[in-house]
């Protein structure tokens, strides 16, 4: 099986073909990159390179996920590198055309991304020099309507995600194997762990100043790495993750996936109508299309309510309570382990909605 690498590494290596250019040098059929994450250098092929101007050169590059499938195999990836004389950051990097943002206009640019890019950049630059790097994918937009990018708040392209250039697919049952071992060595140094189904969580977790090592991806299969936890040893875990994906645990369910069980709408629900939503506005809440339009019709519900009550808080806190005791149970089922289960669930814009009274003790041993 071929290696695949991941979006970050191919607009690091575009950068790299631009700059290089910029410099005088000739172009070269590959740059060398350093992945960082794991510590390995290897050799990105470069498809065309040119300058605009004598401040601005342009480097494209197309991304080879190996042979795993991925929507974004073939995509052109560019990159604008141009010379400033910026008195703030020496290497300033943006989102172009293609590029998802999020927030306020934030460009979807993660934290290894911009790690990545500045690591090898940084080494070719003068120590006066200054320059702007522009991360374009013409065919991004187009290919983020075929992605979940807008269920976590990143809209009108792709993002430059993940925590390794390596492609790490989600369903290969080699690849739980592999988070499962993390778990076991990660549970011989630490006592308190944290479970994000993916890079979405990852990110939002170490931005929250959870420490990253204690942090372990599980995917969809949240049921088998809680299992894991327990035969490990590990005395407490962390849920963080996105409320449309651990809902699912309030009901009892414990692999995430769509194909083999959704019903996220149906469990909101019955929480909401076991806490005293009237009928109408339960019934209003089992029609939406998405978890993310419930939990904004809560909202709305709030808003107008002259009571001193939330009914979006209120309804987040008994689902966090029913996480977080049912990943107990469950845990204790298999292995007759007792662990502490906390849970943080944020929305679509990235913003925390409730964190378990659990979570908020396990947190300060997070940090």
């Amino acid at each position: 099986m071929s290696t695949g690498y991941t979006l970050p590494v191919f607009a690091c290596a575009s950068a790299i073909a631009a700059l290089r250019h910029l410099h005088q040098e000739s172009p070269q059929a590959t740059v060398k990159v350093n992945l960082i994450k794991p510590a390995q250098i290897v050799d990105i092929a470069v498809e065309q390179v040119a300058k605009v101007d004598e401040y601005t050169a342009i480097a494209i590059t197309r991304s080879d996920p190996g042979d795993h499938l991925d929507l974004t195999r073939n995509t052109p990836i560019w990159a604008k590198v141009s010379l400033n004389n910026s008195n703030f950051e020496q290497i300033t990097i943006k989102g172009g055309e293609g590029i998802g943002h999020y927030g306020e206009n934030q460009a979807a640019i993660y934290s290894y991304a911009q790690e990545l890019i500045i690591e090898n950049i940084k080494p070719l630059l003068q120590s006066n020099q200054s320059i702007e790097i522009t991360i374009i994918m013409p065919e991004g937009q187009r290919l983020a309507k075929r992605t979940s990018n807008e269920a976590f708040g990143v809209v009108e392209g792709l993002s430059l995600l993940g925590t390794t250039g390596i492609v790490q697919p989600l369903t290969a049952l080699s690849q739980l194997e592999e988070y499962q071992t993390q778990i076991r060595e990660k549970a011989a140094l630490y006592d308190f762990l944290v479970f994000c189904i993916g890079e979405n969580g990852i990110d939002l977790a170490q931005r929250s100043g959870i420490d990253s090592q204690r942090i372990i991806k599980t995917a969809n299969w949240l049921g088998s790495m809680l299992v894991t936890a327990g035969f490990a040893e590990v005395k407490s875990i962390l849920l963080f993750g996105y409320h449309g994906k651990l809902i699912k645990l309030a009901g009892g369910i414990f692999h995430t996936h769509n194909h083999l069980a959704d019903g996220r709408l149906e469990i909101l629900t019955a929480y909401c109508a076991k806490l005293g939503l009237p009928q109408a506005e339960a019934i209003k809440i089992l029609e939406c299309s998405t978890t993310e339009s419930a939990l904004n019709l809560l909202r709305e519900l709030d808003s107008g309510n002259e009571q001193d009550f939330s009914w979006s808080d209120l309804v987040y806190e008994e689902l966090t309570q029913a996480i977080d005791l049912k990943s107990q149970a469950y845990i204790r089922k298999y292995t007759e382990k007792k662990l502490s289960v906390g849970s943080v669930l944020f929305d679509r814009q990235r913003n925390i909605i409730k964190k378990s009274k659990n979570a908020l003790l396990l947190l300060p041993n997070l940090c």
